[in-house]
Parts: structure tokens; sequence; C-alpha cells
């Protein structure tokens, strides 16, 4: 069972007035506003004073204008989910949503979170690694095989990830991966079923089996297809779910990540998690895991908002 604390407060005064932060310049804009305007609506029906800001720079102005007290971040990717916007909102002393500079940083870096899980026993698929300079992919096809994973390094919503299924897809999916980013990681497939742990605050929400509509969980299954299928509750034996929110939480403590997020994982046929990364400001979108997740647990939409923001207090 799910033991949620209580809310921190229920005064809206506490929170001043909130600029909530969304669209900006990465490759994943589209996520972020369409999460922002269901965002924005939950903080105008819980009567939050709030103001919009499409961007980091729009949002210092109004900061350095003394307009805004708390930050809610909902932007995705380079410049809101990599530690650049925390570190900013950190010298101007203005609290903000979700996880720290640090762990922000380590977190959207795929090589070093791996590095991080690796030295300290969590199971992550094996993968190699290229610089901007490094073109020995062969080495990849030598050392896992087909089929693989190429991806880049520092992006999320499965943008620029392709899974290569035949030698003579391998380049154009590294060209693919390059174009959101110099370095690249070429990981060995794991085969199961994927898994989604929420975390909000210290509680680990119920798990979220996916079945995609496409070949993995990519770009369109997340976001366009009616055909993706989510499961929650997971269908796990309750005893195998609390060990891997267990494994999960650990995961997500070894990056440091606070507030709020999301860790991926694939479960392996003998129940081995194997743990893809963790999304430090994971989609608020109609589509995506976290709403669903604290659904579940009888979070409504409104509520959830209301308990990220605290995560600022």
């Amino acid at each position: 069972m799910t033991m949620i604390p209580p809310l921190k407060t229920r005064d809206v005064s506490r929170f001043g007035r909130v600029g909530l932060v969304i669209g900006g310049s990465s490759a994943e804009r589209e996520v972020s506003l369409s999460g922002g305007e269901a965002v924005a609506a939950a903080l105008a029906r819980n009567g939050i004073d709030h103001c919009v800001f499409d961007g980091p720079l729009a949002l210092f102005d109004a900061i350095g204008n003394g307009e805004i007290d708390r930050v809610f971040n909902l932007l995705h990717g380079p410049d809101g989910e990599d530690g650049s916007l925390q570190g900013a909102l950190q010298l101007m002393q203005v609290p903000v949503t979700g996880a720290d500079l640090a762990s922000s940083a380590l977190s959207m870096d795929k090589v070093r979170s791996k590095w991080v899980w690796e030295r300290n026993g969590i199971d992550t698929p094996p993968f190699e690694w290229f610089a901007a300079n490094d073109h020995g992919y062969e080495r990849a096809l030598e050392k896992f095989g087909l089929p693989l994973f190429v991806k880049p390094t520092g992006l999320g919503s499965s943008i620029g990830i392709s899974r290569v299924n035949q030698e003579d897809q391998l380049t154009a999916a590294v060209e693919l991966a390059r174009s959101y980013g110099s370095a690249v990681i070429i990981e060995a497939e794991v085969r199961g079923d994927e898994y989604f742990a929420a975390v909000l605050g210290r509680v680990g929400l119920p798990l979220i089996r996916v079945e995609p509509a496409n070949e993995f969980y990519d770009y369109e299954a997340k976001y366009e297809s009616d055909q993706t299928r989510y499961f929650c509750p997971c269908g796990l034996a309750e005893g195998i779910e609390q060990d891997l929110r267990q494994r999960s939480l650990l995961a997500y403590d070894l990056l440091g990540v606070s507030g709020w997020g999301r860790v991926d994982f694939i479960l392996d046929e003998s129940g081995t998690p194997w743990f893809l990364e963790v999304n430090t400001t994971p989609g608020m979108t109609d589509h995506s895991l976290v709403p669903q997740a604290a659904a579940e647990v009888g979070i409504g939409f409104d509520e959830l908002v209301w308990r990220i923001l605290e995560t600022s207090l």
C-alpha cells in the first residue's frame, strides 16, 4: 500500500507569484508546451497566482524585475532539465521545483549516470560511448551484436533514438543521434517489458507497464499513438512490485534526485530490472506517466501539480 503524506500547506499565499517556464528551444519543446498548457490550467484551478514564460530568458527578466517568487519548471532537455536553469535560479536565490543543479546535470547525462549505477551495482544495459570524433562504431557491433539502440547522450522523450536491426542501418542511426548532440551511446538490447516508476517527494508511486504501439517506446508511441497500452496496476505480484519500487528509488537516490521524477527500466524474463534513465522533469501531457501513476493512489491532476509545486518550498 502506498502511504501518501499530507500536503505541506493548504495556504495558497505560501507560493507567492509562480513563474511556470515551458517551451524553450530544445528538441522537446512541443512536449513541454503541451504539458505546460495542462499545468497552467491546474495552477489556475488551484487559485495560484502565476505567469507562463516560454523559455528561461523571459523568466529571468521577470525575476530581475521582482515579479516572480518561485518557479515551476516544466522545461525538458537542454537549458531546463540539465542543471542550467537550476544553477541560474540558485544564484538568483529563487526556489524551483524538482532536482538541483548537480543531480539534474548528472541525470541528463546518460553516460555518467550509467557509470554511477554500474559503480554501485545497479544493472543498466551494456553500452559503448562515442565522443564527437570517435567513429569506431564497429566495436559496439563486435561487442554486442544486433539489435542495438543508438541514443543521444543528453536528450529525453526518445528523440533521436533508433533501434538498429541490420548493420547497414547503424551509420544513419548515429547521424540522427548526432544531430541532437555530438556524443552518442550505443546500447545492447535488453529484452523484456518496459516499466516506469514515478517518484513524488520520497514516495514511489505504483509502477506502470507499457506495451508500445511501435517496435519500442519511441516518440510516436509516447505522445502521438492511441494504440500504446498502459497498465497500472502493472500486473506484478505485490511483493515483487514493492521490491522494484525500492530499487527504482535507490537508482533515483544514487543520482541525487529530489522533488519528483520518473525512473525507467526494462524487466527481463529472469526478473532483473535494467535501468535506463531518470527523468527529473517528467512529461505532464495527457499521455504522460506520472499523472497516471498518481491517479492510481487517488491524487488527481490538480493535486499533483500542487504537490510538485510544494517541492520548491
